[in-house]
């Protein structure tokens, strides 16, 4: 077989391969949003069993998570890849956060559980649920930032540098804006990693929400939309329609996350391509 036809095979391959996942992430979508959407009236937003507190309490959690390890981890994945030296003590701080990102979900809800819940004295709140997210999402957050800085040609900077800028203004105008769209998907994973964790929540969080509406009280329970989705499935209330409750559950979760990325994502890469003067 010669080099063009090899090429022509792979090629098919990959696109096969391609079309393979898109198709079944197509029927996966289609049957979830096909059982859920039937659900979504008035009733099942803000009735007495609706989940519109829970719809509240996954973004307010989301922000509050955000909030807490956006601007360490962010800060800590620049400082290891612009500034830290390169000796054994940064290479052990590396290996930690790499083992941290690799920890299951659910032993950082024990943690958060033993911390925030019982010897802080929280209890089941909004606030102990953020914080113990924050927790497992700042490792992930210190590597992608890391590595879509490392990304960045070494030329840009060496460039900006040679015109007279001073590391500061590179890494604010040249640096930072080239590895944006890296930047992007990790905050993206990470938030979407936020809105369906379940584990972590019910150890810190909770299973109860606020008899108010909206209440941004952060030491009001903090039962979120994946956190109802599994108490309904696996502990139904008598003489309420669970399945129901779930498939509506499901499809909102699902829409509340592609409608979350499209949002962060595209306003984004915008703002880049301003920056870089498209």
């Amino acid at each position: 077989m010669k080099a063009k036809q090899r090429d022509y095979v792979a090629t098919g391959l990959l696109w096969l391969a391609a079309l393979a996942v898109i198709a079944l992430l197509g029927w996966f979508l289609a049957f979830i949003l096909a059982r859920g959407l039937p659900v979504f009236d008035l009733e099942f937003f803000i009735g007495k069993d609706g989940v519109g507190a829970q719809l509240f309490n996954s973004f307010y959690i989301l922000a509050l998570s955000l909030l807490f390890s956006l601007p360490v981890g962010l800060s800590a994945g620049i400082y290891l890849a612009e500034y830290a030296p390169a000796n054994k003590l940064t290479d052990l701080i590396r290996l930690s956060t790499e083992s941290l990102a690799t920890v299951p979900s659910i032993v950082f809800g024990l943690f958060g559980m033993i911390i925030f819940v019982n010897l802080l004295g929280l209890g089941f709140t909004i606030i102990g649920g953020a914080a113990t997210l924050a927790l497992l999402n700042l490792p992930i957050l210190v590597r992608v930032t890391e590595e879509a800085i490392s990304a960045v040609p070494e030329s840009y900077k060496e460039a900006s540098l040679a015109l007279g800028a001073n590391m500061w203004q590179t890494l604010r105008k040249v640096i930072l804006p080239t590895a944006l769209p890296g930047l992007t998907t990790g905050i993206t994973l990470v938030a979407g990693r936020a809105l369906g964790e379940t584990a972590i929540l019910i150890f810190t969080g909770g299973m109860n929400v606020s008899r108010h509406m909206f209440d941004v009280n952060p030491l009001a329970a903090g039962e979120t939309l994946a956190v109802h989705l599994f108490a309904v499935q696996s502990n139904p209330l008598p003489g309420t329609n669970a399945e129901q409750i779930a498939d509506g559950t499901a499809a909102l979760l699902i829409i509340v996350v592609l409608i979350f990325n499209l949002c962060l994502s595209l306003p984004i890469r915008r703002y880049q391509k301003r920056l870089m003067g498209k």
